[in-house]
């Protein structure tokens, strides 16, 4: 089963936003992890290269050129002429982002109000990253805030609280908005 995503920004929000008129943006879970490597290689480094890119992922340079060459028709990425670096777009930061975002949700979901041991959560997460709608990742998000977060109002059935405990502080968010913009990735990046 293919998942078909149609992405838009809204400038009123900021972020990518479903449609139906909008552009398909199918992204395979290989081109996620070439768009989270360009963006680890830029934050650490300073710049992503096809050979650093190759060394990172375990490729060749010639299997790294062909995804770039079909992430740039997606216009995620784009190369620098005079020096051959590879940067996101625009749009392909703002969906490295939109990842992250529901990347961290997902674990932490998974880890600190399901139970699953950190490594299924880390491998779960990763999995689902990418197919996780903005809605659903806006859901999440209030969801898990307002379960979690002690200055938010807690849910009471039959007199107790429900309250969980994360090592997500999502109390450090105003909005969603916030924290997608936040997203740097961690140590399983």
């Amino acid at each position: 089963m293919s998942l078909t995503r149609g992405c838009f920004i809204d400038k009123n929000f900021g972020m990518n936003t479903k449609t139906k008129d909008a552009i398909e943006n199918d992204l395979s879970h290989s081109m996620v992890h070439y768009l989270l490597t360009i963006h680890k290689l830029k934050e650490n480094r300073g710049f992503a290269r096809v050979t650093d890119i190759a060394k990172d992922l375990d490729l060749t340079k010639g299997t790294v050129s062909t995804m770039l060459n079909n992430l740039k028709k997606k216009g995620l990425i784009e190369e620098e002429e005079d020096c051959k670096f590879v940067v996101l777009t625009k749009k392909g930061h703002d969906e490295v982002h939109r990842i992250l975002s529901a990347r961290t949700l997902m674990f932490y979901f998974l880890k600190d109000f399901v139970g699953v041991e950190e490594e299924t959560a880390e491998a779960d997460s990763c999995q689902m990253e990418h197919l996780l709608s903005i809605e659903s990742s806006e859901k999440f998000f209030e969801f898990m805030k307002k379960l979690s977060c002690l200055c938010e109002p807690q849910v009471k059935t039959n007199k107790e609280k429900i309250c969980f405990n994360s090592s997500l502080n999502l109390c450090d968010y105003k909005n969603m908005h916030e924290f997608v913009e936040k997203q740097k990735g961690d140590r399983y990046l």
